[in-house]
Formats: structure tokens, C-alpha cells, sequence
């Protein structure tokens, strides 16, 4: 099986992830998936295949090499975005693309004016969709790339290499991916996500994030005698937005500015419900942010009344730069395999948030390494072969130089 074969063996199967859901995995779909790349990795004949109950799934490809090398791993997960289907999703390969326009259906094109990352990858053979569901190469991809490299490792044997650990997860894209991957069973001193965007993206910087629930209490009154009686939850809902700077928001910031954003409102004249995230690479200024909401709360409940307005503040990850620094021979050898692969390197933070991120502070260092796709989470999603089998080539070269590691 090649690699796109198997790509496209893997988004067939819907494992679209649910926000508002309580079980592990998020949906009962996402277990179909995990059993069908369980039996597969059985049938490729690698070792200590599981799928534990909550649909992660583990697997080794044992070391070829006497010595005692670092055993490393690489991680990817398998859900897609809640943000668009990903049901029956209808993939064409672009051969040899020529930098127009692509039509994915009638009256939906892929244009380079929307989308300039196309002219990046003429004369590549582009995986699309046909603008109805997403692709899936958000982490499909990666879980390819993966398995095409442990296989390629398998049938190579001259490529020495130690213990290499396969970890797949489910409900990354609702950030719940690492919260029930077993570190302690995973065994690694340090791993891989694969889980960038295009060509040669590495990072190890990426967002502090929390989130903030802010509740308002009003008070309903019939309007024609609501004098200095109603309390509409509706007005400070809005007042509450206004209260946050208007210039630190996505649509105004960049690189590593940090933000509020405003998620969505729920409310009436008699409850009132704001969601926002809140980002930060800094860490003093994350948990200035943090205490900016906090401080909006206590300014509308002197001008409304003690408990008119509340904040509930929870962290959801850090930036997990601080625990890569002290580590950095990892970062040092994707660096070295993507030269010897012929890959330009693109270090960029994130901005956003990575499983790796937890799995660094849950003491497994997890830098994130690109996986091809570009445009995630909607229809316009694409992936190019060549950038696949480049990121194949890049894992089984950190691989071979993890071998060396202790010369």
C-alpha cells in the first residue's frame, strides 16, 4: 500500500468530534476508525498493538540495533474538525497541477486568489475535496505518514533505528487529544506531533490558552415601569464586550499577539452567557489577561450589584516552549533530517494550540512537525502527495539519526 492509498483509505471514515459531548471519545464514530487502524497495524506486523476503551491507539516498531538508543515516538490524531463535515468525504487527486483554478463542483473553486498557498505547490498532484466536507488531512495526513514510514523502516533494515512508538488519539480538535494519552505506557523520552500545515513547518512555541464563561444576572421588569428596577442582561452582555480592547481580538493581531475572543452570546433580559478564549505566548502577560476579565467583572458588579456578574477562568494549556528549551537536541534533530531531506525548515509558533503542548507538560517533550495540509477545517482543504512523502521521509530520518544519538 502506498501513501495515498492509505490516506485515502483513512478519510473515508467520518471521525468528526463533538464540542457538547461527555463520553471519551467524544463520538462512538471515532471508534471505528481506531478499530480499523488497530487491526491494521496487526496485519502490518508491528508489536504491542492496543486500542485502549478510550480509543487510543498504540503500537512499536521494535529497534534493529543492539545498542541502547532513545526510544521516540510520533503522534497524530484521527478526529476532524467540528467545524465542517467530514461524512462521505469525496477526495480527487489534481495530477501535476498547473496553478489555475481548481473546480472542486460545479460552482465551487478552489482560486488562487482566495487561496495564493495553491501556486506554492505547481506541478505537485494536489488531494482536494469537492467542496462539500472537509478533506481530513487534519491529522489523517499525519497518521499516514506515520504508518508509511514505520513500514518503509520495517522493510529496510539496513536503516538502523531503536524503539519508535506510534500513538493515535482521538478529539484533538476539541483539545481533549492528550487529556487520556498514557504517557508512562507510551515509553518515550521524547516524540513528535505530526500535525503542521504545509512544507517544512516545525514548532515548539504556542499559545498559553483559557477559557473564560462570564454569567450576568438580570432582573425583568415590564418596560413601562422598569425604572430603577430592571436589570437587562442583554445590555451587559454588551457592555461587558465593550469593556475588552477592541484591537486585541484574531481579526487584529498577528505572530505572537495575543488576543480575546469572543466565542459566542447567549442571552435575554434575564441571563446573559459570553464564552471567550483567551491567548497569550507570553505567560506574564497570559496571566495578565486573565486577570483583566477578572477585573471587568469586579467594575460591573460595583456599578450592578455583588454577584450580577461572574467569571468563570480555566486554563486549558501552556506554551510548551519552556519545556522544549531545556531539551533541545529534539528540536536539533528534526533540524538535521529535514536538511538531509531536503526540506527548508519554516519555525513559526503557533498560533494555536497542539496535543503536543499537554503532552510536554505531562513530561513527554513534543515539538510539532508539518504533516502537508493546507486550508484545515473546510471544504477548500488540500494536501499535496510530494509534501507527504516528504514528511515520511523526515520521520524516517529522525529516526535513523535518534540511532546515533548517544555516539
Amino acid at each position: 500500500m502506498d501513501i495515498v492509498e492509505r490516506f485515502l483509505n483513512y478519510v473515508s471514515f467520518d471521525t468528526q468530534s463533538a464540542e457538547d459531548s461527555q463520553t471519551v471519545p467524544s463520538t462512538a464514530k471515532q471508534l471505528d476508525f481506531a478499530k480499523y487502524l488497530r487491526d491494521e497495524l496487526k496485519d502490518e506486523g508491528f508489536d504491542d498493538v492496543e486500542m485502549d476503551d478510550n480509543g487510543y491507539v498504540y503500537a512499536t516498531l521494535k529497534s534493529n540495533i543492539k545498542k541502547e538508543v532513545p526510544t521516540i515516538g510520533f503522534i497524530s490524531h484521527y478526529d476532524t474538525s467540528p467545524d465542517c463535515s467530514g461524512k462521505d468525504v469525496k477526495p480527487r487527486i489534481v495530477k501535476n497541477y498547473d496553478g489555475k483554478d481548481i473546480e472542486l463542483s460545479p460552482g465551487i473553486i478552489s482560486s488562487t486568489k482566495k487561496f495564493p498557498e495553491l501556486l506554492q505547490h505547481v506541478g505537485e498532484d494536489l488531494i482536494v475535496t469537492d467542496g462539500h466536507t472537509l478533506l481530513g488531512a487534519d491529522d489523517k495526513a499525519g497518521i499516514a505518514e506515520i504508518v508509511q514510514a514505520m513500514c518503509w523502516l520495517r522493510d529496510h533494515k539496513e536503516i538502523p533505528h531503536g524503539d519508535i512508538r506510534m500513538g493515535f488519539n482521538p478529539d484533538e480538535e476539541i483539545g481533549m487529544g492528550a487529556h487520556h494519552f498514557d504517557v508512562e505506557k507510551f515509553g518515550c523520552e521524547w516524540a513528535y506531533t505530526m500535525d503542521g500545515g504545509d512544507l517544512g513547518d516545525l514548532e515548539f512555541e504556542n499559545f498559553n490558552a483559557a477559557s473564560a464563561k462570564i454569567n450576568i444576572k438580570g432582573v425583568s421588569v415590564h418596560p413601562g415601569y422598569a425604572k430603577g428596577k430592571m436589570i437587562n442582561a442583554n445590555r451587559l452582555a454588551a457592555e461587558f464586550a465593550a469593556m475588552l480592547p477592541a484591537d486585541e481580538t484574531p481579526e487584529t493581531t498577528e505572530g505572537y499577539e495575543g488576543f480575546y475572543h469572543l466565542l459566542g452570546i447567549e442571552s435575554n433580559i434575564e441571563n446573559a452567557k459570553l464564552s471567550y478564549i483567551i491567548r497569550d505566548h507570553d505567560r506574564d502577560k497570559f496571566e495578565e489577561r486573565k486577570a483583566f476579565i477578572e477585573k471587568c467583572v469586579v467594575e460591573m458588579n460595583k456599578k450592578y450589584g455583588e454577584g450580577t456578574v461572574t467569571a468563570d477562568v480555566k486554563d486549558q494549556y501552556y506554551n510548551m516552549k519552556e519545556m522544549i528549551d531545556p531539551k533541545m537536541h529534539v528540536i536539533d534533530i528534526v533540524l538535521k533530517a529535514m536538511q538531509d531531506s531536503g526540506v527548508p525548515p519554516k519555525v513559526e509558533p503557533i498560533r494555536g494550540g497542539t496535543d503536543g503542548a499537554q503532552l510536554s507538560f505531562k513530561g513527554l517533550p513534543c515539538p510539532n512537525i508539518f504533516a502537508g495540509g493546507v486550508n484545515f477545517h473546510g471544504p477548500y482543504e488540500f494536501i499535496s502527495v510530494q509534501v507527504m512523502e516528504k514528511a515520511m521521509q523526515v520521520i524516517v530520518k529522525i529516526c535513523e539519526i535518534t540511532a546515533e544519538y548517544n555516539d
